[in-house]
């Protein structure tokens, strides 16, 4: 597996596994509500992922193996963790926790001290297992029961 840039090419691919990942993977969100996810899945089309990918004071990577794309993560510079989705194929393999790990790489290369993101309850332990606090008061995102702020301070070097 190889962590990328996303490049417009993998708008497609890239925005199949976003949707794939909310509708399959984040029931415990969305509880099969054709509502919320009609309202997550809104934005999530290959021209805004197009988009999400010109690095334009943002990073979107991409997790790849045998030329398929099995997650997406998006940074928001500096230190904005906006997206981290795995496909259904590639959960449970460590896919989510590198690119994750590469996201935290690059807002430290760009001068982040710190990394904040929105989890979804589905992958709140997944955070807090990696290192991030609850900074504020759970609230829902399109309509989803609770979405967490979250916070990790990253390592500075010797």
């Amino acid at each position: 597996m190889i962590i990328r840039d996303a490049t417009a090419d993998d708008a497609e691919a890239a925005c199949a596994v976003l949707r794939a990942s909310i509708s399959e993977l984040c029931l415990a969100d969305h509880r099969g509500s054709p509502d919320i996810l009609a309202r997550w899945l809104a934005n999530k089309t290959p021209q805004n992922v197009a988009a999400w990918a010109d690095g334009r004071g943002r990073s979107l990577l991409v997790a790849v193996e045998d030329d398929v794309i099995l997650a997406v993560g998006g940074l928001a510079h500096p230190g904005e963790i906006t997206l981290n989705y795995v496909s259904p194929r590639g959960r449970f393999r460590g896919i989510s926790s590198a690119l994750l790990a590469e996201l935290e790489r690059r807002a430290a290369a760009l001068g982040a001290r710190d990394v904040a993101l929105l989890s979804t309850e589905t992958a709140h332990r997944f955070y807090l297992a990696r290192g991030y606090a609850d900074v504020g008061v759970p609230a829902g995102k399109f309509g989803t029961a609770a979405s967490y702020p979250m916070s990790k301070t990253l390592a500075t070097a010797p």
